[in-house]
């Protein structure tokens, strides 16, 4: 949520920053203003009213006792009473719009960011080589299939399109992914956190994905309250709302964490013919970073998150680039994102494996999320970053084909092999 005196300061900039991200919010900033300007007149004259209410009470009592008529204050006591009543309803109306309206901004853009969309994203470094074959390199869906490590077709026939079955060696070999995660983070001094998978609907509001994503994740039918519970769409969700309502310590930040879950997506299962086998689906693997820092650490921990991303991918061996997304292709919810993309041979180009984004106050203010200050004793809003480190569903593709052999074997990163019992080679025999 963005900060009101912000745009009470200066609304023109405001829009501005919108409309860099490609969205036209004019209208609703100006209602805002609206709203603002309303509630605090009702306040006031609710203040008023309840101000004359006990001045007047106060003067029942002595006119009773000089014997004067009383009737007058009871009837000014039942008009103000109505106008209280009257104007408490319109703040609860005014207070209603005002807040779905600030729920629904996204949030500013840094100044730096380019206006627009991918086309103006801005690729800032590259890591290694582009990847070359001296035979017809496979895809990855034939070499998965032909090497027994995914079945689609039975992940299909189980769930439907935008699933799939890891088996035997597969199955391994994601676990192998995910725990070269783990070890990696938990080395760095993250903290692993177990979530629930079902979680209800502030969280996704706090996390800045509802209420416009409200319909684009699968929602429980029959869940174990009265609100509307939902499968989680990324750890993101979830740990951005760790600490909702609280104020922690200064010495508490930075806050860094890390989750391992599967991930449920009803929007990611329109394929495309580029984008055959684990490129997109409805459930994939991710581990998740986040962080709860204070302001002035802010930027310093999105270069940390970054440089984790991109150590985990050099790691694996990739050709890679990190790319400064525009401000219309960031997230709604996000001030910034870099994007780490890696090449997929059969889809003659990147795809994203990794970003990392910085909400700056924006998920701390919708889900009053803040820190006290030692030196002060006052109170601000936390600033929180996530980035993905990483999602398999997408390294396990680049893997297996730009390591794949003529003789359709495909070669084991080396920093796997360990979770596969030395195994540098998966080929049909090893089943």
């Amino acid at each position: 949520m963005l900060d009101i005196k912000r745009i009470k300061d200066d609304p023109e900039a405001v829009k501005a920053g919108l409309r860099a991200k490609e969205v036209d919010c004019d209208a609703a900033v100006d209602r805002i203003l609206e709203l603002d300007a309303q509630r605090r007149a009702l306040i006031l004259s609710t203040e008023t009213d309840k101000a004359e209410q006990n001045r007047v009470s106060k003067e029942i009592p002595k006119r009773k006792k000089a014997g004067e008529d009383v009737a007058p204050i009871f009837e000014r006591m039942a008009e103000l009473k109505a106008q209280i009543a009257q104007n408490d309803q319109k703040l609860t109306d005014v207070e209603a719009e005002y807040r779905t309206l600030m729920l629904s901004l996204p949030n500013l853009p840094d100044p730096d960011l380019k206006p627009g969309g991918k086309e103006n994203n801005e690729p800032l470094r590259y890591y290694g080589e582009p990847h070359h074959f001296d035979f017809e390199p496979k895809h990855h869906v034939d070499l998965c299939t032909d090497l027994g490590l995914i079945d689609y077709e039975r992940g299909t026939r189980l769930a439907g399109s935008g699933f799939w079955i890891y088996r035997g060696m597969g199955a391994r070999l994601e676990w192998a992914l995910l725990n070269y995660f783990i070890d990696e983070h938990l080395k760095d001094g993250y903290e692993m956190v177990g979530l629930p998978l079902m979680l209800e609907y502030q969280c996704g509001e706090t996390a800045g994905q509802f209420p416009k994503f409200a319909d684009e994740v699968y929602k429980i039918e029959n869940p174990t309250d009265d609100r509307m519970h939902f499968m989680l769409p990324t750890a993101e969700t979830a740990l951005a709302s760790l600490h909702r309502g609280e104020i922690l310590a200064e010495s508490d930040l930075p806050h860094k964490l890390f989750a391992y879950t599967p991930c449920f997506r009803r929007e990611a299962g329109s394929h495309r013919a580029d984008e055959r086998g684990m490129v997109r689906g409805h459930q994939f693997n991710k581990i998740e970073m986040f962080q709860y820092t204070l302001p002035e650490k802010s930027d310093e921990a999105f270069e940390e998150l970054v440089g984790k991303a991109e150590r985990l991918v050099k790691g694996l061996g990739f050709h890679f680039r990190t790319v400064k997304l525009a401000a219309g292709d960031c997230s709604a919810s996000m001030a910034r994102t870099y994007a780490i993309e890696i090449q997929i041979p059969s889809m003659n180009g990147y795809k994203e494996v990794s970003s990392v984004s910085n909400a700056r106050d924006y998920q701390a203010r919708r889900g009053n999320i803040r820190f006290r200050r030692e030196a002060t004793g006052k109170t601000e809003f936390v600033h929180t970053l996530n980035g993905s480190g990483l999602a398999t569903s997408r390294i396990f593709p680049a893997m297996v084909e730009q390591n794949q052999r003529a003789d359709g074997s495909v070669v084991v990163p080396e920093v796997l092999r360990k979770y596969l019992g030395g195994l540098e080679v998966l080929e049909k025999k090893n089943f």
